[in-house]
């Protein structure tokens, strides 16, 4: 699945002419955590999220700053706190470099820029930047929660074994030399050595996601084996 795919669109905007209260009042509104900031050509220029305004002076929440605290930030971070919680227009607060992601973008690339980047959310732009949606985490559990497991006729015996060879092969953390399969009427066992629990996890889980697979049985061991 690509960004298109999950995506919302079309997305609540404002400009960069809006005041900090519009933008809190429509936060609350559509109860969502963060709106694009776009410009006369609906270009994204900027992006505010709710943590842009929780230390806000309306509201008593300004970062307090202790004497031996001020000379740990410096005046230049002390300066940046006070424009983010004494400024007007929300042209002064927004996020101007904002991480985005094309509509074609896979889902995996896009849960790579969450986590890389600590976000919530990546709008979607187009080539001239022109803003088409939005992606959030929220949208990427969708994606998950509304899954269809893939439909195939009873796959022989030999084709699952294979198939779970073969993606086993396919990762660097599998130790395959220590390992023997055997299938039988779509139950999987697996026997042999697995270095850490952690890889013996992840084969019973590669196991199990193979289509046609009725039943795992594990008889890993944790501690070296002849195995062949």
């Amino acid at each position: 699945m690509q960004a298109r795919d999950v995506m919302v669109s079309p997305v609540i905007t404002v400009n960069s002419n809006a005041t900090v209260r519009q933008v809190a009042s429509l936060l609350l509104q559509h109860r969502i955590s963060a709106v694009p900031v776009v410009g006369r050509d609906s270009e994204l220029v900027g992006i505010v999220t709710e943590s842009d305004l929780m230390h806000r002076t309306e509201a008593g929440t300004e970062r307090p700053y202790s004497w031996w605290l001020r000379l740990l930030v410096g005046d230049a971070q002390m300066a940046s706190d006070y424009v983010k919680s004494h400024a007007v227009r929300i042209a002064d607060i927004m996020t101007r470099k904002v991480v985005t992601a094309a509509p074609e973008t896979p889902l995996h690339e896009i849960a790579m820029l969450l986590e890389r980047h600590g976000i919530k959310r990546v709008p979607i732009v187009d080539e001239t930047g022109h803003l088409l949606g939005i992606v959030s985490r929220a949208n990427l559990l969708q994606a998950v929660a509304s899954a269809r497991p893939r439909l195939e006729i009873s796959p022989a015996d030999s084709v699952i074994r294979k198939k779970l060879l073969r993606e086993l092969r396919e990762q660097p953390w599998a130790h395959t030399f220590n390992l023997t399969v055997t299938v039988q009427d779509g139950v999987v066992d697996l026997w042999g050595y697995a270095p850490s629990g952690a890889e013996r996890a992840a084969i019973l889980i590669a196991a199990e996601a193979i289509p046609g697979v009725v039943a795992v049985n594990d008889h890993l061991l944790e501690t070296p084996i002849m195995v062949y």
